[in-house]
């Protein structure tokens, strides 16, 4: 793999974050932009997948292989990569074959699919799945789910130092909690590590707790030796992954005007839903600072933009 990562280095805007709600209670939250560091490789899904990029080049192969849904942004952003810096890619893909916004991008870039079904899919868990597509792909470099483990939580340290250089153009001195979606949990997992216990990180679960996030953090802490602590994690998810409803719909219209930013239903919309709960019911004291991560995905809001129109036109817009 002939990558040279020094060539892109991206960068992400801290932004401040001006909606009603905020307002009333007195509390300031600046949005931490990953969402506009590319057009392709967005979010926070390059720093996950960094580590794993480099941990390929120093063992000579040739490209990666990894796995996640139709819509999966980890999935569109190896690809993209590949696509980019001139590597092999390969996805294995939850269910069966269909054509989704991101499934044609995938394809477009380059990307070599492979369908488990659900049964399939299932199986990543187990001790030996990874054995025979290793085989299959000997030069490939295996990427967990979601660029999950301790390596994509290592990725992810520098955005600490990312927003701290960009405080001084708020104002600000310093910042209380940083708040943002948890998914395998990966990114969260970083700003602990880079936080080493100055400041509380709170994840907002954008799915079930059965998913098994508690359960990948502790694992990767250990990994990392250090305590499992230092953050906090609340239900974000309304019922389930990928779950969208009126209010759901109606608030992130809602945000969207108010903020003049655009965000995705299944993480950051989800995320800044409870963060508005957690506000609204007092959990924050006037005058505290939070950092909201805005994690890109709004690739994968293609697919969902007519259920989104629909439910936002059910139900009367609430005010930002």
């Amino acid at each position: 793999m002939r990558v040279d990562l020094s060539d892109w280095t991206p960068r992400a805007p801290l932004h401040p974050l001006k909606l009603d709600w905020l307002t009333r209670a007195g509390v300031d939250v600046a949005v931490l932009r990953l969402d506009l560091i590319d057009p392709l490789l967005s979010g926070n899904k390059w720093f996950k997948l960094k580590p794993y990029l480099q941990a390929a080049k120093a063992a000579g192969h040739a490209g990666l292989i990894s796995l996640g849904g139709s819509h999966s942004n980890h999935l569109h952003a190896v690809a993209a990569a590949g696509e980019r810096f001139g590597f092999s890619t390969v996805g294995l893909l939850r269910g069966e074959p269909c054509e989704t916004p991101t499934v044609c991008d995938l394809r477009a870039f380059g990307m070599q699919l492979h369908w488990l079904g659900y049964g399939g899919y299932r199986a990543r868990h187990q001790a030996d799945f990874w054995q025979p597509w290793l085989q299959r792909y000997p030069a490939l470099h295996p990427v967990p789910e979601g660029g999950g483990g301790l390596p994509g939580a290592q990725g992810c340290i520098e955005l600490v130092d990312m927003a701290r250089r960009q405080m001084a153009g708020l104002g600000w001195s310093d910042y209380h909690a940083w708040w943002l979606a948890a998914g395998t949990g990966t990114t969260l997992a970083g700003l602990v590590l880079g936080e080493a216990g100055q400041c509380p990180v709170y994840g907002a679960l954008a799915v079930p707790d059965d998913h098994g996030v508690a359960r990948r953090l502790a694992e990767t802490f250990a990994a990392a030796g250090v305590a499992d602590t230092g953050y906090h994690l609340l239900d974000a998810s309304r019922g389930g992954f990928a779950r969208v409803d009126a209010e759901l719909a109606a608030f992130l219209h809602a945000s969207e005007v108010g903020s003049s930013m655009t965000f995705e239903p299944l993480y950051t919309a989800k995320a800044l839903l409870a963060l508005r709960s957690q506000v609204e019911a007092g959990c924050f004291a006037p005058g505290s600072r939070v950092i909201f991560v805005h994690t890109g995905g709004l690739q994968g809001r293609r697919a969902l933009q007519g259920e989104l129109d629909r439910l936002a036109g059910s139900v009367d817009s609430p005010k930002n």
